[in-house]
């Protein structure tokens, strides 16, 4: 792959459970030798292995502490420390508050608290959060997911991708994938509840998003299991103008300097 653009991989983007074949929400995104790895639910371990070893990662970004989303940080503390793993330093793990206390929850066997912090040099992410690593820069908003929840724009030189994470349509989304070469956008509910919060997006709020926010090209992910793909992307490029793909489980797309993005091979 060429190093001047910005690649996005699809390790799986089911919910809320891994199928035969697609594992649950996480993605590769590299440029220039940077690599991160964005959510890691359950399953994505494995795929990621075909692209990255942990100990080649830069940094791992994880939206929100939905199992779907971040299960498999719990294997990769067992790969990083007490397998074939050989760690220079701790891998940076950007992630929600509280992050590491949930981990350590879920790790900790006895009176002694499991080392998370051994495998992972966290940062807590709040709205505005901003990091630089290696080429790219990721900026993170707080969204509406009814728990802490985050989006992220990666940004590398003048291409730009922006993943929703979880979240119900939300000012902070749209401002956040302004302009955005990229938007990659969950479409998890089938329909607005007609009771409670809303948590996610339709297939109609992720065009909307689009194209508020100007978006280059929408991918749509994280479809549920009251929808198709096709239909996803049908419903969702009736209120997107734009390119609409779907973020099949190792699909893999380019976002060049001209701000078109396609499947990779």
């Amino acid at each position: 792959m060429a190093s001047n653009l910005l690649h996005l991989t699809v390790l799986g983007s089911a919910t809320p459970y891994a199928s035969v074949d697609n594992p649950c929400s996480g993605y590769l995104v590299s440029s220039g030798g940077t690599r991160v790895w964005v959510d890691a639910g359950s399953g994505t371990l494995a795929q990621l292995q075909r692209h990255a070893r942990l100990d080649e990662l830069d940094a791992i970004w994880i939206s929100h502490l939905h199992a779907d989303h971040s299960a498999d940080l719990l294997t990769a503390y067992y790969a990083a420390l007490f397998a074939d793993i050989q760690l220079a330093a701790p891998i940076p793990l950007y992630g929600p508050p509280g992050i590491a206390d949930r981990l350590a929850g879920f790790l900790t066997n006895t009176a002694t608290r499991s080392p998370v912090e051994s495998a992972f040099a966290v940062h807590e992410l709040y709205d505005g959060h901003r990091a630089q690593i290696g080429a790219l820069t990721l900026t993170s908003r707080a969204v509406e997911h009814g728990i802490p929840a985050f989006a992220v724009r990666i940004d590398a030189e003048d291409r730009s991708l922006v993943y929703s994470g979880d979240t119900a349509p939300c000012a902070n989304l749209t401002q956040l994938a302004q302009g955005c070469d990229v938007l990659l956008c969950e479409a998890e509910s089938a329909q607005v509840p007609a009771d409670g919060d809303q948590v996610h997006h339709t297939p109609e709020d992720t065009g909307n998003t689009a194209s508020g926010a100007g978006a280059g090209r929408l991918i749509v992910t994280h479809v549920g299991r009251f929808l198709t793909p096709q239909q996803a992307v049908a419903r969702a490029s009736a209120r997107f103008a734009g390119p609409v793909d779907y973020a099949a489980p190792g699909a893999s797309f380019s976002i060049g300097t001209a701000g078109a993005a396609g499947p990779g091979i």
